[in-house]
C-alpha cells in the first residue's frame, strides 16, 4: 500500500521521511525568520558572557579583595578602570546577545567585535584572574567561530 498525499506526492520514503516534514517544511509568516543554531548558541555565549562581565566589572569597581593586587605590569590599569572597561563591555555585549536571540542580522557583526574585543581586554587581565580570563578567552573564540561560520539560510 502506497501512501500519497493530495497532490500525489509520496509520503515516507527513505530519505524523506525525516528530513522533510510533511507540508514540505515550514511556511507561514516568521517561519524562516528564526536564527541558525550556531547563531543562537553564541547568543546565549554572548548574553552569559556580557551579564559575567557585569558583574566582573562591578566587583572590580568596589574594590573588593577578589582581585590579587599585581606588580609591575606592561599593560597595568587601575583596578576600577579595568572594572569600567568589563562593565560597559559586558552591557553592550549582553544587548547583542540578546539582539542575536531575536534574529537581528546586523547583530552577528557586533557580535564578533565584541567577542574580538573581549578576547583582548581578558588577555590583558590575566594577571588579575588568569583561569578565569582563559575561559572566557575560550568562551569568545567560541562565539567569534560560531558567527563567523554562519551562513544565511538559501545561501549554503
Amino acid at each position: 500500500m502506497s501512501s500519497h498525499s493530495p497532490t500525489g506526492e509520496p509520503h515516507g520514503e527513505i530519505g524523506t521521511a525525516w528530513s522533510t516534514p510533511r507540508g514540505g517544511g515550514p511556511s507561514g509568516p516568521g517561519a524562516h525568520d528564526r536564527p541558525a543554531d550556531g547563531v543562537v548558541f553564541a547568543g546565549v555565549l554572548l548574553l552569559c558572557g556580557g551579564v559575567l562581565a557585569v558583574l566582573q566589572g562591578i566587583a572590580a569597581i568596589a574594590e573588593d579583595d577578589i582581585y590579587a593586587r599585581v606588580g609591575s605590569y606592561a599593560y597595568e590599569l587601575d583596578l576600577t578602570g579595568w572594572g569600567w572597561i568589563h562593565l560597559v563591555l559586558g552591557v553592550v555585549a549582553a544587548v547583542t546577545g540578546a539582539a542575536l536571540l531575536k534574529g537581528v542580522a546586523r547583530a552577528r557583526f557586533a557580535g564578533i567585535f565584541l567577542a574580538a574585543l573581549s578576547l583582548v581586554t581578558q588577555f590583558l587581565f590575566l594577571p588579575y584572574e588568569p583561569l578565569w580570563s582563559v575561559v572566557v578567552m575560550a568562551i569568545d573564540v567560541f562565539v567569534i567561530w560560531s558567527l563567523a561560520t554562519w551562513q544565511e539560510r538559501g545561501t549554503g
